[in-house]
């Protein structure tokens, strides 16, 4: 049988070392951060600290090839890791495999020359810079990128480029942007009318405005001015009129990494719930001992089950180089909704504990409120997800395509 739940030695490996990572590194760093929360010197120096054993463990870079300096790991192995890297607040971090960058670099990989890898993805790789992408609007609907209206005009060797954004996590202390302008008039298709560039920080004409304060505080998510932004053509990431394909490209695999580190968020939640249950009595019962509870338990195990799956066979799609879309939008959907019911559930378990700060689960549950809007809001995916099931019914009369075109 082809069909295996099992990961080769090799990942089950490094899921272990990873696991070993946290509890001996990551974890006692963090608690030294979170001792002093309002000192940088303190988070600097943990934050070196950790990067430097991730290096030493042999476990930095985990998602890009060997060349680059990293571990070489595909899609369905990376899940392992971020699934576990996620279940502290600087795993994912600490390997280098963060957000935003993670997904810069994977698009640098693939579409970057040369010149632009030497100067952009080998430093970003080495973690000597940091990156952010900006495409989303305040003025245009994020989910529809044929609506953007930042604007570059070709000047000589140069682009000359003005526009608006907003939300664009990293920016504050990041080297460069990839950012999504729009340079042709009236392309053959809609989706060919932005470009990609490649924007060096700080540079005359781009101005943070503000941190967008959130509903779990500030955390990076600028608005940005650009006014009269000059940009060298040598810039220019990927050819005109590529910045779409570029953005899905960059967006597809990316949903998924944000799906991994949620897994292992949700699974955070599960047990902090079950061992909540397990030692809290009440009513003559411990609350493990209820139905009411008993049943919030066994939804939660069911949807984290689901989430698992769902996730490693969108990545064995990507590692295979198969259409990924529709599994990925579905992955997206489902984890992101699970994350929010999982971690709401494990609140309630705790009672008032679990809504103080007391415990990481109200942070938890303000970070995964945005899960169902980041990277495609559920309404989008919901909408893609009909679209092509429709197309696959009306090409050969059956749903199999749009519903994993698994052998069932």
């Amino acid at each position: 049988m082809a069909i295996d739940f099992s990961f080769p030695p090799e990942v089950e490996e490094v899921r272990h070392r990873i696991r070993q990572f946290l509890t001996e590194i990551v974890r006692p760093c963090e608690q030294a951060i979170e001792e002093k929360p309002d000192d940088r010197e303190t988070l600097v120096k943990n934050v070196i600290k950790m990067r430097k054993a991730a290096q030493e463990w042999g476990l930095w870079l985990p998602h890009m090839p060997e060349e680059f300096g990293g571990m070489g790991l595909g899609h369905v192995a990376m899940a392992s890791v971020s699934a576990e890297a996620a279940k502290t607040r600087f795993g994912p971090f600490a390997l280098n495999a963060q957000a935003p960058d993670e997904g810069n670099m994977h698009t640098l990989l693939h579409w970057a020359n040369e010149e632009q890898k030497k100067k952009y993805l080998i430093p970003l790789c080495e973690g000597r810079m940091r990156s952010c992408f900006a495409m989303t609007e305040p003025e245009v609907a994020g989910s529809d990128p044929t609506l953007i209206q930042t604007r570059a005009v070709k000047d000589g060797n140069d682009w000359v480029i003005n526009g608006h954004k907003w939300f664009i996590s990293g920016a504050r202390g990041a080297n460069f942007a990839i950012l999504i302008a729009r340079t042709e008039d009236d392309p053959d298709v809609a989706q060919a009318v932005n470009s990609a560039f490649l924007v060096d920080m700080p540079s005359e004409g781009w101005e943070i405005v503000r941190d967008v304060e959130t509903m779990s505080g500030s955390h990076n998510h600028c608005e940005i001015r650009i006014t009269n932004l000059r940009v060298p053509d040598a810039n220019l990431l990927g050819g005109r009129g590529q910045g779409h394909r570029l953005g899905q490209a960059r967006l597809g695999p990316a949903r998924l990494a944000h799906c991994m580190r949620w897994i292992g968020q949700a699974e955070v939640a599960l047990n902090m719930m079950v061992e909540r249950a397990m030692s809290r009595f009440a009513h003559g019962s411990l609350l493990a001992e209820k139905q009411g509870i008993q049943w919030m338990i066994a939804d939660s195990t069911m949807e984290l089950y689901q989430c698992k799956l769902m996730v490693l066979h969108a990545a064995y799609k990507i590692d295979r180089k198969e259409d990924f879309r529709s599994e990925v939008s579905m992955a997206k959907h489902f984890v992101a909704n699970s994350l929010n019911r999982i971690v709401d559930r494990a609140i309630q378990v705790h009672g008032a504990l679990g809504y103080s700060t007391d415990t990481p689960l109200a942070h938890m549950a303000t970070q995964a409120r945005w899960a169902r809007f980041a990277d495609g809001a559920d309404e989008v995916h919901q909408w893609r997800i009909a679209q092509r099931t429709i197309e696959a019914y009306a090409k050969d009369g059956s749903v199999r395509l749009a519903a994993g075109d698994l052998p069932l």
